[in-house]
């Protein structure tokens, strides 16, 4: 094709064999930079609007609120729905204010439409990204943290922390409840007298004494028969048992604590499990919306390239 219009010729460069050239940049980045600018504020808008409608319809309290896997669905539609929307406007500026190619065949056009559209969605998540890693992953992490600890309760985690925290001399904990529990007095049983005097008050640094010997036996296994008999010894002395009884008892208490502990422990595990699977679910589905999100964005970028050549 030849041109004899002076303007064009400006434009335009003879090859050989008088075909004419375009010397106009085949993309167009001032239009794809501001198709991803509007495409990450607007996502940037909806996930914070998300966030909020999300944050309040959740409650820590039982029955209030709703539930996880309401939860989990509406989070992947919103993030699928925040996609369409901000991939497709972004996606739409950067065809409609490309530059206009003169003399370029429709599939050409159809293609560096699509072209522009699937840029301004990679600028835009790249920015995105840029922008809120440290923020998003603080969300994550935090969320499952408190997950963690809502879905664990009092007997998760917190049991077994509160072995290594405990304080022997002030402990109000769970692990006070058990050592009670020792000295609970059989109200059949009499307490025994010497002669008609009545026993020495019992030592009040006794059970911080027991509460440390069961902290050492939980960490390194079962709880030794020496500590078993001593142990034995000191109930005995409290509530009046007989040695027999008293070393029944402990080893009951010891062996309930133990169960306690064990459950604890399987129950922490489950719900890590859980967090690890929803975040696992959480990427897969982000990664889908990602995908919609790059088709729309290059869909939208065609039909605003055919709307600019009209």
């Amino acid at each position: 094709m030849t041109l004899t219009n002076s303007n064009a010729a400006d434009e335009f460069g003879p090859l050989p064999g008088g075909i004419i050239h375009s010397h106009l940049n085949a993309v167009s980045w001032g239009a794809i930079l501001a198709g991803a600018a509007a495409a990450a504020a607007l996502s940037l808008s909806l996930l914070i609007l998300g966030t909020g409608l999300g944050l309040s319809s959740v409650s820590p309290w039982a029955f209030n609120g709703v539930t996880a896997t309401t939860f989990g669905v509406t989070t992947i539609l919103w993030l699928t729905f925040t996609q369409l929307i901000a991939s497709g406007v972004g996606g739409y500026i950067a065809g409609r204010l490309r530059t206009k190619w003169v003399d370029t065949q429709f599939d050409e056009v159809y293609f560096r439409d699509t072209v522009h559209g699937f840029l301004a969605w990679a600028v835009a998540v790249l920015a995105t990204a840029a922008l809120l890693t440290s923020v998003i992953s603080s969300i994550v992490s935090g969320g499952i943290q408190a997950g963690a600890t809502v879905a664990g309760g009092v007997a998760g985690t917190a049991a077994v922390a509160e072995l290594d925290r405990v304080k022997p001399e002030h402990d109000n904990g769970p692990m006070a409840y058990f050592v009670d529990s020792l000295f609970r007095r059989d109200i059949n049983v009499a307490i025994v007298k010497n002669g008609g005097v009545p026993e020495p008050i019992f030592s009040h640094g006794a059970p911080f004494e027991v509460t440390r010997i069961f902290l050492n036996a939980i960490h390194t296994g079962p709880l030794p028969p020496e500590d078993i008999r001593y142990v034995g010894q000191v109930v005995a002395a409290r509530t009046g048992l007989t040695q027999q009884a008293a070393e029944t008892r402990v080893t009951d208490t010891y062996n309930r604590v133990q169960t306690t502990l064990h459950n604890a422990e399987i129950l922490a595990k489950e719900t890590t499990d859980k967090a690890r699977k929803a975040t696992a679910y959480a990427a897969l589905w982000l990664f889908i919306s990602l995908l919609i999100g790059a088709f729309v964005a290059s869909l939208s970028a065609t039909f605003g390239g055919r709307q600019r050549d009209l």
